[in-house]
């Protein structure tokens, strides 16, 4: 028999997300269905389609099917390893009712028994456990700080005595702890898909989204914010105020200071164990002269001072 490449089939890289591959499903069923498509081989697609999915979506097929490696390709010979995946051990099983809609590569490789209704060994309905979800949650940066509480609105797939899979839409709120970083996955357990017959519901998975903030850029669990200071604050040194997440703080200039000296308040980015810091860049801004008072003043520095800054360029 063939191996089914069904990453190909979807268009999805191995590491593909469970949303990714629902997209990439939902695109390909619609485009090749066979009561609207017009491609010539539809229905023979929609059925690869389909199987894909059905292995891709579901954490213990896609497990068991990944055991295989990934050095095969797409209508390369296969045969199941001995107690390997497609095994006795594996223990899938489907109703059969559906064994016209998948290819032997699949029947060979998940062990399809037909008992009585579609159920376990002995005619039992075998219990399996219900789908991991992930979302994602977008939050402001001062939610990351002070943690915040959502409500999300998901779209739950849920199996019907006959057999059909339909969704219902349901509301969940989440409280984001303090401290949260860019990219984290919040796990809630037993919030995912329900379980099938009986068994226990999976997991959702929420990647926390930190919108970007008009001042502070954060990397990690630190914080950066860019300080505009006066050329007198940094030539004479001086005492500021510093915004930070919670709350103004005061910032000792030493004299002298450049555009883009970096300075620490430790434990002043997003709360942890331990907390990050704010990173201060310094950032030297020039007055405009737009009164000759203001010209005067330049006028007299630049005869005053003798300063060149491009001493060290040679010129």
């Amino acid at each position: 028999m063939e191996y089914k490449d069904y990453y190909k089939t979807l268009g999805v890289a191995r590491d593909a997300s469970p949303e990714d591959i629902k997209r990439a499903y939902r695109k390909l069923a619609r485009k090749y269905h066979p009561d609207v498509s017009k491609e010539a081989n539809a229905e023979a697609r929609f059925k690869e389609v389909n199987e894909a999915q059905e292995v891709l979506k579901d954490p213990e097929k896609r497990a068991a099917y990944d055991a295989l490696g990934n050095n095969w390709r797409a209508g390369q010979d296969f045969r199941p390893p001995p107690g390997g995946p497609g095994g006795p051990r594996q223990g899938f099983h489907f109703d059969p009712n559906e064994a016209g809609d998948f290819s032997d590569f699949f029947s060979s490789l998940f062990n399809r028994e037909f008992q009585g209704g579609g159920g376990g060994r002995g005619g039992a309905p075998r219990k399996r456990r219900g789908q991991d979800q992930t979302a994602r949650v977008q939050i402001d940066l001062e939610d990351a700080f002070q943690g915040a509480t959502r409500q999300l609105h998901l779209e739950v797939p849920e199996l019907g005595a006959d057999g059909q899979v339909t969704s219902h839409a349901r509301t969940l709120n989440v409280r984001i702890p303090p401290g949260v970083t860019q990219g984290r996955q919040i796990r809630l357990s037993g919030q995912g898909a329900p379980g099938v017959h009986g068994g226990p519901a999976g997991n959702l998975y929420l990647e926390v989204d930190i919108r970007p903030h008009r001042h502070f850029t954060a990397d990690g669990k630190d914080i950066q914010l860019r300080l505009p200071i006066a050329p007198w604050e940094a030539a004479l040194g001086a005492t500021i105020p510093v915004p930070t997440l919670g709350g103004a703080v005061n910032l000792k200039i030493p004299a002298g200071s450049q555009t883009g000296k970096r300075m620490r308040l430790k434990g002043r980015g997003l709360p942890g164990d331990p907390p990050g810091d704010e990173m201060v860049v310094l950032e030297i801004v020039v007055p405009p002269a737009k009164t000759e008072e203001a010209r005067r003043l330049f006028e007299h520095m630049a005869e005053q001072l003798h300063f060149n800054p491009r001493a060290e360029l040679g010129v």
